[in-house]
This record gives structure tokens, C-alpha cells and sequence, in this order.
């Protein structure tokens, strides 16, 4: 935490130079975020009002009322009703030695990371009103190791909760409760590869970031052969598929993860057609179908051949990533395989969050908080077309008809990682494709934008700080 510098107006030295013709608030910006960038100013350090401020500088309120609110929106500062002006948490960077590019996710203008939920908006008063409906309501018996499958009680209100909501042909005993989404593919790798599976494909772009690193250990480590199959804009290649010898293969048919494009019916039904004829396995992503914007709503994979797909979903997108749970609905012959890798890996995830994600549900609480952030969601995605329309019209967007992330397809020519690159050092976070696919190939230029954890007020600075990177 800052220093709480005592008094309305700490001083604070900032020179301004009237001589030259650089405008004085254009220096007095610069000032401010120099000082905040060096570490003179720490997250959380009070600045001096406004009015004091002017007053120490010779300039007019209004001035420095200007400066504040530009800096406000640049992320640097943060201000509430009746509080101070205070330096942004996590606002300052160190000195970036040269060549290298400032920290990423720190005073950042804008960060358009994707698979992020806007971790703001998280209901913690409807979290904590569940938990104490859960604690008051838990049976004592439910205090005791359980049953490695998770709480009859969640399984039984996600089973409901999916046949209403995602046309999901589900029941509690064949539902398993995982620590996320990450450990449900673990579980249902590992089942497969016990029940005789050995080579598995995944999309491409897909599953090759950084961040999926885990998933990539835990296929090797269940001795598991990997193909990637091309996505295209029908969705996952089921003719490559075909071709790859793989019997089972990881997807995300509502909302590719992360070209944004919905699987087709065609390739729907292409899909469990060879599923059905190879005796292999679909494991569906269900990640953020919840959030749908100019398309009728699509239900699961899983409900046109329960016994060949594996439907995984998770509250992390939903809610937000801290909610550590998830869920996998297995084919009837291979829920107790899963279910035993479970109790191999955790003996079960933590009883008392899963009661309260149930009371969440049940209540209609969760309904409510989902029907909020479709709204803020959407209205974020507004702002994003927007301003791209309004910096850098060339860029076409595609992948918008759910979730929170779209794809910006840059001019002919554009060099995705020098982009990425020169944003960073610009204070915005980009995203190119590259990151996201299986190896180096000669593809167009394309920008993964994630609106999910950007506040909306940001999305145009943002935007408008790079403009002339997107339209190289």
C-alpha cells in the first residue's frame, strides 16, 4: 500500500517549462506519468487536490483537473467519490533496460487479453448471501470425504441447469466435478487413454499458448500421440480429422477458441458422424456459450450423441477464474473412468464451494448475473467495433457472435509480432494469432481482442494509442 501522506495537498515537484511551446498540460502529463513510471510515485500514494496543486504550479484548476482525468483514463491514476486522487495499484513500472519492452499488465492503457471475464463484476454479495446458504443448510454428513464425483447436490442442479439452458443430455451420475475446465480435460485424457485411446487431436489455433502449457504436459503425460487439425471458417476440418488418426479430438463448437467462428450444422453433424464410425470421442469446450450477442443461442454437441462426446464447462468465465470449479458430463460407459481419476488426482473438489455454487444456481442468482454481463458484455463489444471503425476502418473483425473476444484480420503485409511489440511499449496489450497456433506458417496477419477485462472507457484510448500500428 502507498504512503498516506497526511493533509489535503502533499507537495510534489513538477516543473513546467513556459518558455518552451510545448502546451503546459501536454508537460504536466508527461510529468505525472514519468513519475509514476520511474517509482517516484507508488500504487496507492495520494496525490495533492487539484486546487493545491494548481496553486504550487501557477496554473488554473481546470488545467490540472484536465490532466488528472486523461491520467485517469490512461489507468495511472484512480479516484473515487469523496476519496483522493491516488496513484493506480500496480501502477508503476521499472526502468525497461534497452531493447526490452515494458512489463506486461502494468499501467497498461488498455489490455485486450482474451479468456478473461471481467473479474470486476464479480457478485460477491450474491457469493456470500450462497455461502451462508450453504453452510446453514450443509448436512453434517456433507462435512466428510464424499463421493469423488462431487456433491450429489451440485451434479443434480448442473445436470438441470445444462438440459435447461445448453440442451444437454445429462444426469448427476454422469456428471464429475473438477478443479476448472483444465483438470476436467486431464480427467477425460486420462480415462481415454486407459480405455485404450492413443492419439488425440486439437484444433489449430487452439490450444498453443502459453497458457495452455499445462494441457500439454498432462497429454504427454498420459502417453497420449497429439495431430492438430486446421480450423477454418465452418469450424474444426472433420475431412483433416479423418485423415489424422486420432479417435479423439478437443473442440470448442460454439465459440472456436480463439478464431471466434461458430461450427456449422453441417460439421456438427459431420462431427458425430465420425465419432460414431471411427468408435472415437469428442471432448467439447463449453467455455463461454453463456454469451451470446446477434445469433440464436446453440446447445451442446453432447445432445446429439451423448454416448461419443464429453461436454466440459466451467464457472470460471461465467463468474471468474477464483470459482475453481467445473464440470465434465461423461458418455454412460465412461463416467466411473473419469470418476476415478478424480479420486486418484484430489479425492474431490471442496464440498462447501460446490453447495454454494448449487444455491447460486438454484436461486436463479446465477441466471440474473448472467443476464447483467450479456448487457456490459455487449456494450463493450459496441465500443470495440466503434473504435476500431473509427482508428483503423481497414481492419475487418470477425468472431463476434458470442463471447468476449473478436479477431481483427490487419492489412495485407502487416507484421503481427513487430505490432505486438510496439504496443506494449505503447502501454496497450495486443494479442497476435501466432501465439495461439501449432507452429510458425506463413498466415495473414490477425489480432486476437479480448473486451472481457477491459473497461469500456478504456477500449478507445486504447485503441486510438496504436491506431497507426493497425493500419500499417
Amino acid at each position: 500500500m502507498g504512503i498516506q501522506w497526511s493533509g489535503l495537498g502533499p507537495e510534489l515537484l513538477l516543473r513546467l517549462d513556459r518558455e518552451s511551446s510545448r502546451p503546459l498540460r501536454a508537460q504536466l502529463e508527461s510529468g505525472l506519468r514519468e513519475a509514476v513510471r520511474t517509482g517516484r510515485l507508488n500504487g496507492g500514494e495520494r496525490l495533492p487536490s487539484s486546487r493545491e496543486l494548481a496553486r504550487e504550479l501557477g496554473v488554473s484548476r481546470g488545467l490540472i483537473q484536465e490532466c488528472y482525468g486523461q491520467l485517469l483514463a490512461e489507468g495511472y491514476l484512480t479516484s473515487h467519490p469523496g476519496s483522493a486522487t491516488r496513484v493506480a495499484a500496480r501502477a508503476h513500472t521499472a526502468p525497461a533496460r534497452r531493447g526490452q519492452a515494458a512489463v506486461p499488465g502494468l499501467a497498461l492503457i488498455a489490455d485486450f487479453r482474451s479468456g478473461v471475464p471481467d473479474l470486476a463484476s464479480f457478485p460477491r454479495g450474491d457469493w456470500v448471501w450462497a455461502t451462508r446458504e450453504a453452510c446453514g443448510s450443509a448436512a453434517t454428513a456433507e462435512l466428510n470425504y464424499g463421493d469423488p464425483r462431487g456433491s450429489a447436490v451440485l451434479r443434480d442442479v448442473l445436470a438441470g441447469y445444462l438440459r435447461r439452458v445448453r440442451a444437454a443430455d445429462a444426469d448427476k451420475d454422469r456428471v464429475i466435478v473438477s478443479t476448472g475446465f483444465q483438470q476436467g480435460l486431464v480427467l477425460v485424457l486420462r480415462a481415454l487413454a486407459r480405455a485404450g485411446v492413443t492419439c488425440v487431436a486439437f484444433e489449430d489455433p487452439g490450444y498453443n499458448s502459453a497458457e495452455a502449457g499445462e494441457v500439454q504436459r498432462a497429454v504427454a503425460a498420459a502417453d497420449l500421440r497429439v495431430r492438430h487439425v486446421p480450423v477454418d471458417a465452418s469450424g474444426v476440418d472433420v475431412e483433416a480429422l479423418a485423415a489424422s488418426g486420432a479417435r479423439a479430438v478437443v473442440t470448442t463448437p460454439a465459440h472456436q477458441a480463439p478464431t471466434g467462428v461458430v461450427l456449422s450444422a453441417a460439421r456438427r453433424h459431420a462431427l458425430v458422424d465420425w465419432a460414431q464410425a471411427c468408435d472415437a470421442f469428442v471432448i467439447e469446450d463449453d467455455y463461454d456459450s453463456e454469451f451470446r450477442y446477434d445469433r440464436e443461442p446453440v446447445g451442446v454437441l453432447q445432445g446429439l450423441a451423448p454416448a461419443r462426446v464429453f461436454a466440459i464447462g466451467t464457472a470460471s468465465k461465467a463468474l471468474a477464474p477464483a470459482v475453481r470449479l467445473g464440470w465434465v458430463v461423461a458418455p454412460p460407459d465412461l463416467a466411473q473412468a473419469v470418476a476415478e481419476e478424480k479420486l486418484i488426482s484430489d479425492r474431490g473438489s471442496s464440498t462447501l464451494d460446490q453447495l454454494t455454487l448449487a444455491a447460486l444456481l438454484e436461486s436463479g442468482r446465477y441466471d440474473r448475473h448472467l443476464r447483467r454481463m450479456r448487457a456490459v458484455y455487449a456494450s463493450r463489444r459496441s465500443r470495440l467495433i466503434a473504435a476500431l471503425r473509427l482508428h483503423a476502418p481497414a481492419v475487418r473483425l470477425t468472431g463476434l457472435a458470442a463471447g468476449f473476444h473478436a479477431v481483427a484480420h490487419l492489412p495485407r503485409g502487416a507484421d503481427e509480432q513487430a505490432i505486438t511489440t510496439a504496443a506494449l511499449e505503447r502501454l496497450v496489450g495486443l494479442y497476435g494469432m501466432s501465439m495461439f497456433r501449432a507452429a510458425a506458417v506463413d498466415a495473414p496477419a490477425q489480432l486476437v481482442l479480448g473486451f472481457g477485462n477491459v473497461r469500456e472507457r478504456e477500449i478507445g484510448p486504447g485503441l486510438a494509442a496504436v491506431a497507426d500500428l493497425l493500419r500499417a
